[in-house]
């Protein structure tokens, strides 16, 4: 999605209203693209998860083994993050404003937050935390609407679900790379994983209505978007009945620092 800096600061200061909502319906992210992405870091890194929300990704990189600190700028979220994952962590701080020390992190992954930096701010920021040679990954999830009932819900949720993979190829992904362009960081690179989540009708209508489109709309327009979801998940066969596997796709972006950042 892309919008003006006004409304991105409106969209992305939107969570914290529904952090409770987040924490339980987000999904996490492939296994495979966690790795991937702290693969140029090397054995047990260090790592900062930027952006952190409710810890989502924080839990995972604990669990895979990493040193993690977290850095969410949302009062509510880091609440949540705290509860979620209480071994680790946890301050206050932006991507435009961390925390910690110079080249106190051999990698910093963003998990579903990257597009709502300020990255000409940003990645200075993020390359003075880094060690020479540290690796910056955002992760995504989009839906795999290459399922044919996954491309209906995009048409009836108006574009409201989930980023599609379709969307991610065709309109997003080059933008995010350029995003990521900098004297501070060697060119990036990119992978996807294919990933799933299980889900219910309800549960599905519940993570959209966390989706920050759905956040920022008046209440009518909201109910109504949300019943419409709800119907057309009500009929399809693949999920009407129980519990069924929403595909979808982690995409990484990655990059490293490079070992000589220019004076700023």
């Amino acid at each position: 999605m892309s919008v003006e800096p006004d409304e991105r600061v409106r969209h992305g200061s939107s969570f914290g209203a529904a952090a409770a909502a987040y924490a339980e319906h987000r999904p996490d992210y492939a296994g495979a693209a966690v790795r991937w992405a702290l693969t140029p870091a090397g054995p047990h890194p260090r790592v900062l998860d930027l952006g952190a929300g409710t810890g989502k990704l924080t839990a995972m990189l604990a669990a895979f083994g990493a040193d993690v600190t977290a850095v969410e700028p949302d009062p509510a979220m880091l609440a949540e993050l705290r509860r979620a994952v209480p071994a680790v962590p946890a301050m206050p701080g932006s991507a435009e404003a961390i925390p910690l020390p110079d080249a106190s992190a051999d990698a910093v992954l963003c998990g579903q937050a990257m597009h709502w930096f300020d990255m000409p701010l940003a990645l200075p920021e993020i390359a003075r935390v880094l060690v020479p040679g540290g690796v910056l990954a955002g992760l995504w999830n989009s839906d795999d609407d290459r399922v044919p009932w996954v491309a209906g819900l995009e048409r009836v949720s108006d574009g409201a679900a989930s980023l599609t993979m379709s969307r991610w190829r065709a309109e997003t992904v080059s933008a995010r790379i350029a995003a990521m362009e900098s004297p501070h960081f060697a060119p990036a690179g990119r992978a996807d994983f294919e990933h799933g989540q299980r889900r219910t009708a309800g549960s599905l209508v519940a993570t959209i209505a966390t989706h920050s489109r759905l956040l920022v709309m008046d209440e009518a327009a909201r109910s109504r978007l949300l019943e419409q979801v709800g119907a057309y998940l009500r009929e399809q066969p693949e999920t009407s009945s129980g519990e069924f596997t929403l595909p979808m796709i982690t995409s990484v972006i990655r990059a490293a620092r490079v070992r000589d950042v220019p004076a700023q």
